[in-house]
């Protein structure tokens, strides 16, 4: 949440200071005789800047379609107005200003464009810009500066799309990465489901077996079979409508290992691994009877703590204790898991930083609970996780 406030803040930083830039290069537009000659052109040109800082100052939506497509019209404007007062006014504005607002405002068009645009219309709109932008100078005049001056401003203009194709990839490379640790997480629960429902299952038929030996012998406990074959099947299939919506790829990882579903009950055996690795010491308070929980709940709970430890091994070298508090209400199970070390910055480079929690709170969402993650009030690391009983 912090660093996505911090983002939108150096956003708009950013787009403050290219707007000053803008108005510096208005008013040295003016001062270089911008208005000499015909009062009517230079204020085309001034709406046409205007217009331009229209389009790239908003934030766009990736693969926009409207984009381009007003791009398009603001270049041919552009254009439009260049060859007008070379053909038309040729003697009178020779050696005057060509309108540097609007060049600067035109590249930011071309890196929104190659930032934001959807591919379709993207190229049409980047050589439409990139056009504007490069014949802009000959408005001062056809010497061999100002053609100088219309290649320095094309360089210009296939840096920002250079810019903007970088930043594009990769937030793709990151979206990627992303679906990745989403179809991962989605994967665990096709294994946590498909144990939950062996273990249940073959419960329900043993039951049932048994049931039917001991019919002739003592019919009374027949009832008592059924009803506990009729709980267990309930309780299966009521966890397994609630685990099966998030599973939208079941193909993802078919050969995937299966692996026991681990709850909130192996959370002793969890600490006593951590604690016995050296380092950090984890203590756990039970608040509430954390028996009879739904599975996904009482997995992802467990996932939680066990994600939260690991980092305390890899981002908190200096912690001395991690308590883990697990409190049940009628209608809630909250987790909390606290640390007071140090957040350390990685110095060596890791092969998916940062997408453990990605991960996590896709699980966590999953179920319905939502988690955070950030400083403590009094230092430290707290990783807090509420997740709704059905």
């Amino acid at each position: 949440m912090q660093t996505n406030t911090n983002r939108l803040i150096l956003l708009r930083l950013g787009q403050f200071l290219a707007l000053a830039a803008m108005a510096v290069l208005g008013l040295f537009d003016v001062a270089q005789g911008l208005l000499r000659t015909s009062e009517l052109l230079a204020l085309v040109q001034v709406l046409t800047a205007i217009a331009a800082a229209i389009v790239w100052l908003p934030a766009h939506k990736q693969g926009s379609t409207a984009l381009p497509k007003v791009a398009v019209a603001l270049g041919l404007a552009s254009l439009l107005l260049t060859a007008t007062v070379v053909l038309g006014y040729r003697n009178e504005y020779s050696y005057l200003s060509w309108g540097l607002a609007e060049s600067t405002a035109l590249l930011g068009v071309l890196f929104v464009l190659a930032r934001r645009a959807s591919p379709g219309w993207a190229v049409a709109a980047v050589i439409t810009v990139g056009a504007a932008v490069s014949f802009q100078p000959l408005r001062g005049g056809q010497s061999a500066e100002f053609v100088i001056f219309g290649l320095i401003q094309a360089l210009a203009g296939a840096a920002a799309i250079g810019v903007g194709i970088y930043l594009r990839i990769l937030e793709s490379s990151r979206q990627r990465a992303v679906d990745a640790v989403r179809a991962e997480q989605r994967a665990e629960f096709a294994r946590d489901l498909h144990d939950f429902i062996a273990h249940h299952v073959t419960g329900i038929v043993v039951q049932a077996q048994g049931a039917r030996f001991i019919a002739e012998q003592d019919p009374k406990r027949v009832l008592l079979a059924l009803e506990q074959i009729e709980e267990a099947g309930a309780e299966t299939m009521a966890s397994m409508r609630r685990m099966v919506g998030v599973l939208r790829d079941p193909s993802s990882s078919p050969d995937a290992p299966l692996a026991p579903v681990a709850g909130l009950g192996e959370l002793p055996v969890l600490l006593d691994q951590f604690n016995s690795a050296g380092g950090a010491t984890a203590r756990i308070h039970v608040d509430g009877d954390a028996e009879g929980l739904p599975v996904e709940v009482s997995t992802s709970a467990y996932r939680v703590v066990m994600e939260a430890l690991t980092n305390v091994r890899q981002h908190a070298p200096g912690a001395q204790v991690a308590d883990i508090w697990v409190r049940r209400t009628p209608d809630w199970l909250l987790v909390r898991v606290a640390n007071d070390g140090v957040p350390a910055r990685a110095t060596t480079p890791r092969d998916r930083p940062g997408y453990g929690l990605v991960g996590l709170t896709e699980r966590v969402r999953a179920v319905g609970g939502r988690i955070t993650a950030g400083p403590g009030i009094e230092g430290g690391w707290v990783v807090d996780a509420a997740f709704p009983i059905p």
